[in-house]
């Protein structure tokens, strides 16, 4: 029987079906727009190192004909022929997308889905409709991705500019005017279901109908109408601060603002002094010019590295930081800003207090109380965090203090991390207070927070970690310890002697932790005592 996904839902293609040579069938329509749909084939960086594995309608297959565009059948804008076994080892990630020809966005767009077909029989179903959009030219529809085993993933996430940007994205190259599409053979019918006319509906027999468009989940057959009230978010942003422009320097005329400056700044000076920044402030989004010797040749003073020479003003500085959208429920934004997606997997997430920096969407904030008993516990053991329940539909944004964060995501194992390294985690996770064996730390603490199921927890540390695994010969400071496999033992090891505490002066390094365990087992240790 077919699964119905949402957004963010993922599951492993051996608890769908038993069969590894699948239909990829994608239905998009809107009034007056026109699509083309691809199949990225992406390394384990989430990029196209070769480009023989972006399929669209002038590449229809891959070398080894693993993935295969056929064309539109089965009431389907677009299907793939999928054969996981013989894709080779360095494709991670399958990325199947939808990108606009033309003018349009994808709000116009109506009720549209992707889904699996195996052995003639659908399997999975995800379904969308242009309310879930703004004024994106692309989306990212769903994933087929390598971890351990082969899973599917429904992402459903829109993607800024068409497919020229989408391919960038993914770390390819643009051609300066693609052929036209090559007419094609009537496709293959291994996969797709017996009824031509139309693709079954979720647990039901198909109807003899038009083949197109196809009927997405519970909706009627007949073509959705097109959106009547106008697309949102149309008008332009206003980036640059509504204020008067500042009088130009020494009684000048005024003059136009140089690449990268917001209009009412002075232009920086010709060559500031040595090592030093130019006077005024850097303009909103940049950061400072890099010291002598490390400017690349070329570039304006004060513009920073990475933005396109040829580009023009205000969008070209700006584009270094522009949100990072990559499909995911957490994607990190820098390496001190994280960034959740309350839409994808439908859970709430909990979160240190007043550790919001920023959220889109409609997302509602309260607050997540430990009882009376988790209070007792955590005033006892120094693992109490006071959190902040986030729910709703929308984007939030996370930091606190500048600290580097990391996502780490649980599949039904378990992580050991003090309290104070948490910033945030899915609701789903259940997390406990757990003791570590020993006779003690001396001013210090006894407890950790243990964190199991299935979901990400994202840990803050100051500056950038390591991971060691671990041996029978593994230290480390207490002070330092960030987080450790929650599968290792942890043993308090004191180095204190009656010799050394009776005379003045010892090494500082009286008090740390050995970790034992399987292979496997590891510990994450920061540059920092706490």
């Amino acid at each position: 029987m077919a699964r119905e996904f949402q957004r963010g839902h993922k599951a492993k293609v051996s608890d769908l079906t038993s069969g590894t040579d699948l239909y990829v069938g994608v239905q998009i329509a809107g009034p007056g727009l026109t699509f083309d749909i691809s199949c990225f084939g992406l390394d384990a960086d989430e990029q196209l190192s070769d480009d023989r594995y972006f399929i669209f309608f002038n590449q229809p297959k891959s070398p080894e004909e693993s993935i295969q565009l056929l064309g539109a059948q089965a009431g389907d804008t677009e299907s793939f022929r999928v054969t996981l076994d013989r894709i080779p080892a360095n494709i991670h990630k399958l990325s199947f997308t939808a990108t606009l020809d033309g003018a349009g966005q994808m709000s116009q767009v109506g009720p549209g889905y992707i889904r699996i077909v195996a052995g003639g029989e659908e399997v999975v179903k995800y379904a969308f409709t242009g309310s879930e959009f703004t004024t994106e030219r692309a989306v990212m529809l769903g994933d087929f991705y390598l971890k351990d085993v082969w899973r599917f993933a429904a992402v459903g996430q829109g993607f800024d500019g068409g497919l020229d940007a989408l391919l960038k994205n993914f770390g390819g190259e643009v051609a300066e005017e693609a052929p036209a599409a090559p007419s094609q053979d009537a496709p293959p019918a291994f996969a797709p279901p017996s009824q031509a006319s139309a693709p079954p509906a979720f647990g039901a027999p198909a109807a003899p109908q038009a083949p197109q468009p196809a009927p997405a989940f519970g909706a009627p057959s007949a073509p959705a109408p097109a959106p009547q009230q106008p697309p949102v978010h149309a008008a332009p942003t206003i980036a640059a601060p509504m204020a008067p422009q500042a009088p130009a320097p020494y009684g000048q005329p005024p003059q136009q603002p140089q690449f990268g400056q917001i209009p009412g700044q002075g232009a920086p000076p010709a060559a500031p002094p040595y090592g030093q920044q130019p006077p005024a402030a850097p303009p909103y989004g940049q950061q400072p010019p890099v010291p002598f010797g490390q400017q690349p040749p070329g570039l304006p003073h004060g513009v920073p590295q990475g933005v396109p020479a040829a580009g023009a003003g205000l969008q070209a500085a700006l584009q270094p930081y522009k949100e990072a959208a990559t499909g995911q429920r957490w994607t990190s934004q820098n390496q001190q800003l994280m960034r959740v997606d309350l839409t994808m997997g439908g859970m709430p997430v909990l979160a240190r207090q007043g550790s919001m920096v920023m959220y889109q969407g409609k997302v509602d904030f309260g607050y997540k109380g430990a009882g009376f008993a988790g209070r007792m516990v955590g005033n006892a053991t120094g693992q109490e965090m006071q959190l902040m329940r986030c729910t709703g539909r929308g984007q939030v944004f996370l930091a606190e203090e500048g600290a580097h964060l990391h996502p780490i995501e649980l599949q039904g194992d378990g992580i050991c991390v003090s309290a104070e390294n948490v910033l945030a985690f899915d609701e789903s996770l259940q997390y406990e207070v757990r003791r570590i064996e020993g006779h003690g730390i001396p001013g210090g603490a006894l407890f950790t927070m243990q964190f199991q199921g299935t979901g990400t927890v994202v840990v803050k540390t100051h500056g950038v970690p390591v991971v060691l695994p671990v041996t029978p010969t593994t230290f480390a400071d207490c002070n330092a310890v960030v987080a450790w496999s929650s599968a290792s033992q942890v043993i308090i090891s004191s180095q204190v002697r009656l010799r050394r505490n009776a005379y003045p002066g010892h090494s500082g390094e009286t008090v740390n932790l050995q970790f034992r365990g399987a292979p496997g087992n590891f510990v994450v240790v920061q540059p920092y005592e706490v």
